[in-house]
């Protein structure tokens, strides 16, 4: 037997294996009725009937039945773009397959098709293209068509008459493995048969996407197949840190920029250095269901060792050809369905990541506030209080206390961070510094005319107590002022997102999730939902009303609770059906949280959730830890304000 066709035996397997396990309960079913006398047999028979066949079938079919996630984007008719089509087309023959059915562009940098299978992929279905609009953005036609031709190959008989029916069923079985519940009785089988299939399919499937390569390179060239398979892993790289270093913060701040692709296009463009690093590295493997070869056996497989070097290190696009009219209108009309805006506030991106950077120091000058007021004894709320400790000496005692095994040179960089965290936010709010931004590196403050200002030099004379009045005089002179109030916004903030009927701590509450923390409402009782989701959004349209300081300003609701994010030391998720989380609050109880059988969302409440649990679970320092000044800068005074970064 083939290996191919072992790979779709196998695969028939988990459907055998799911109905001899439910052909076993019918049996023993049918024998205790046989066993029973008929009046019992016939009263009892419904019943039993459903507890043990109807609750084998049930579970058995969540064991084998996920829902399928199609991507956020945007289809792309033939009369829209029609060499774009074309080129699909062109693909589509080369891999000896029919084109697909529909064609969308997708935030993420890569390139799937997704057919609409029954039965774990023994029945096919339509298949639908969906193609990455950074690819779009970086790539010439020869990449495209390399890439579209690969994916569109694994669906190629070429290989073996079983090769459609294998890729299905690994796509199938690798969706729906993973996510079989430990506690579903029917999931041991199927688990255990899992386990077998990824043995027996493997070799098949390695040889599969080999195949798909070499059919790639006889159409669309080796050196093209050779770029993509180093570009793509690049790409997706550069990608995530344009979320991490770009995008998330403003998101995480309320806000979104007008042009989220434009921004990608900005970094790509500036950062060929990386992206040439990042072509150079081998990429992980994407996990136990990924049976991709290794890069180096594909690129072997393709081309001698010349032609790969020059593709490898090629990081110029192919030919232009506009194979989508106006791909900037395109990246717009995306952004509405992949990146909506929801209660985020749409701004320019030198808006967007200004109040991005200005939200995350004061974020983080608030930690350190409440750090120092607890280790000093008493209420510490901006500079100039800071600036007051330091020149008693007590912001030095309060460091010693902080860091007791800190030496005194590690110390005193820790005084001048905080010195310079605070001095150069009081500048931002008096409107004498500005945000520079770069899209190769870390953002600095300048001043508004664009000159340097040498916070770092003032906070280390502000670190000694005989300078700070001088240092006082000198701030004073340029026109800052030490206790300009914290740019927040006003008094009330923009809502990200809501979720109504959660039971917190055991009491029904409605959740709103802000910039700077979540505010928990009292909820309603059972049965009142959608009142409860009409009193949220009119809350959520009038913003939450409270300041950056732990303590709510006023609460729209009685018994309202403001949770800032400057009291959380972490969250720890709870295990269970229904998922729950417990919120560490610093020198306080914890929060348990857990959503109710009737949980809904507002603005997309649980998208929001998770992100603000991933952001809650990372690494956010209540000290500000120290920051070396911006390198490769010649201008004196140049200070590295870069936050989050």
């Amino acid at each position: 037997m083939s290996r191919g066709a072992r790979s779709a035996a196998a695969l028939a397997g988990f459907v055998l294996v799911a109905g001899a396990q439910l052909a076993l309960v019918l049996l023993a079913l049918g024998a205790v009725l046989w066993l029973l006398p008929s009046t019992v047999a016939l009263r009892a028979g419904v019943p039993l009937s459903i507890a043990t066949f109807g609750a084998a079938g049930y579970a058995t079919w969540r064991a084998l039945h996920t829902r399928r996630r199609l991507p956020a984007g945007v289809t792309v008719t033939r009369d829209r773009a029609p060499r774009l089509w074309d080129l699909v087309d062109a693909a589509a023959v080369a891999a000896g397959v029919p084109s697909p059915a529909t064609l969308a562009v997708v935030a993420d940098a890569g390139v799937t098709v997704g057919e609409r299978t029954r039965l774990l992929g023994l029945v096919g279905g339509r298949r639908d293209l969906y193609l990455g609009l950074p690819l779009l953005q970086a790539w010439g036609p020869d990449r495209l068509s390399a890439a579209v031709t690969h994916e569109l190959a694994h669906y190629s008989p070429r290989l073996s008459r079983w090769a459609p029916l294998a890729y299905r069923g690994r796509v199938a079985v690798g969706r729906v493995a993973p996510r079989i519940s430990r506690r579903n009785p029917a999931g041991i089988a199927l688990r255990a048969w899992a386990g077998l299939y990824r043995r027996v399919d493997a070799p098949f499937s390695r040889e599969q996407e080999l195949a798909a390569d070499r059919i790639a390179a006889g159409h669309a060239g080796a050196e093209a197949v050779a770029a993509v398979l180093r570009d793509l892993p690049a790409l997706a790289g550069m990608q995530r840190l344009f979320h991490a270093e770009y995008l998330g913060p403003g998101w995480q701040a309320g806000y979104v920029p007008d042009d989220v692709f434009g921004g990608l296009l900005r970094v790509l463009a500036a950062r060929s250095a990386e992206m040439a690093v990042l072509r150079g590295q081998e990429p992980e493997p994407a996990g136990p269901w990924d049976t991709h070869p290794p890069l180096a056996e594909r690129l072997a497989s393709l081309a001698p060792p010349e032609s790969r070097d020059a593709a490898g290190d090629s990081d110029s696009p192919d030919e232009t050809v506009e194979l989508v009219p106006d791909l900037p209108q395109l990246g717009r009309a995306l952004q509405d369905v992949a990146y909506p805006a929801g209660g985020r506030t749409i701004v320019t991106w030198d808006e967007c990541l200004s109040i991005a950077r200005t939200a995350e120091m004061e974020r983080e000058a608030e930690a350190a506030l409440a750090t120092i007021s607890r280790a000093v004894g008493a209420e510490i709320t901006g500079p100039a209080q800071v600036l007051d400790l330091a020149a008693d000496g007590r912001l030095r005692s309060a460091a010693e206390t902080l860091f007791p095994g800190a030496s005194p040179g590690a110390a005193t960089d820790r005084i001048i961070d905080l010195l310079g965290l605070m001095m150069a936010l009081a500048a931002l709010r008096s409107g004498i510094v500005r945000w520079r931004h770069s899209w190769t590196g870390a953002a600095e403050v300048v001043g508004v005319d664009g000159a340097y200002l040498n916070l770092a030099e003032l906070a280390q004379a502000a670190a000694e107590p005989e300078t700070v009045p001088a240092v006082r005089e000198y701030l004073e002179k340029i026109g800052v002022d030490l206790a300009a109030p914290a740019g927040d916004g006003g008094p009330a903030r923009p809502v990200l997102g809501g979720l109504i009927n959660l039971t917190v701590d055991g009491a029904r509450t409605d959740m709103l999730i802000t910039d700077l923390g979540l505010l928990l409402v009292p909820g309603l009782p059972r049965g009142r939902g959608p009142e409860a989701k009409r009193r949220l959004a009119r809350i959520a349209a009038d913003g939450v009303p409270v300041t950056a300081r732990p303590e709510p300003a006023s609460t729209p609701e009685p018994g309202s609770r403001f949770l800032p994010f400057a009291d959380v030391t972490g969250v720890t998720t709870l295990p269970g059906r229904r998922k729950g989380w417990t919120i560490e609050v610093r020198d306080g109880d914890g929060v348990t949280l857990r959503p109710a059988m009737d949980a809904d969302e507002l603005l997309g409440g649980w998208k929001v959730w998770e992100e603000t649990v991933t952001f809650l679970t990372g690494t956010r320092p209540v000290v500000p830890a120290a920051r070396p000044p911006a390198e490769g800068i010649d201008e004196p005074g140049a200070v590295d304000a870069r936050t989050g970064s």
